[in-house]
């Protein structure tokens, strides 16, 4: 007979994918409460949603289940908890911090209250991701795609699978005339440090300190 093989997830890394998840909701909701533009991903399917008619958060859900297909069959490594929790609760999350945070301070108007929110979400998103990612508990069927990439084209670096996947995002967001503007470049370009950053200083801290309680 053979024998069974269990895999236990850690409460914490759970608690932490969790936690990472609320924040990259709130970044978010803070990138289009800014209207400076979003994240490359979210910007599409906010641009595409309006344009269907259809809600953000249910058109979120309709896409994240096509591109788990994709994940399903290529990529079924990088499926787990965080999947389920960031393809189908996220979207409602998002739109309710939205409309709480609309209802509550109302869009910025100048400029420079602009900037600031959006400064503000990269802060919070990034700090977002890298409790997400760093749980290792799965990723969503979007985060998965430039992995899958990475597999099958090993020789190409990830972040230029990543690269291609957000500008086919963004070409969209734009083409369904969705905002393509500083929040987009800036998730563009500084996500990356800003999670590393997070990484390094609170992410593997809190994993490394759980470990230890094992």
């Amino acid at each position: 007979m053979g024998t069974r093989v269990k895999i236990r997830v850690e409460p914490r890394r759970l608690i932490i994918m969790l936690i990472g998840n609320i924040f990259m909701g709130l970044g978010v909701a803070i990138f289009k409460l800014s209207g400076l533009g979003n994240d490359p991903f979210n910007g599409m399917a906010m641009a595409l949603a309006e344009y269907i008619g259809l809600s953000y958060a249910t058109f979120l859900i309709m896409l994240n289940l096509g591109l788990f297909v994709v994940q399903f069959f290529a990529g079924r490594k990088f499926i787990g908890a965080g999947t389920i929790v960031n393809a189908f609760l996220l979207g409602y999350f998002i739109t309710y911090i939205y409309d709480s945070a609309l209802g509550l301070f109302g869009e910025p108007l100048v400029l420079w209250q602009q900037v600031i929110t959006v400064v503000v979400g990269v802060v919070v998103i990034s700090f977002g991701i890298s409790l997400y990612q760093a749980s290792n508990v799965g990723v969503s069927p979007y985060d998965s795609l430039s992995l899958i990439m990475k597999n099958y084209l090993p020789k190409i670096p990830y972040f230029w699978h990543r690269m291609f996947t957000d500008i086919i995002c963004a070409l969209i967001c734009f083409l369904f005339g969705g905002i393509v503007g500083l929040g987009t470049l800036v998730s563009a370009f500084c996500l990356g440090p800003i999670v590393q950053f997070f990484d390094v200083h609170v992410s593997e801290k809190l994993l490394a300190e759980g470990r230890k309680h094992i």
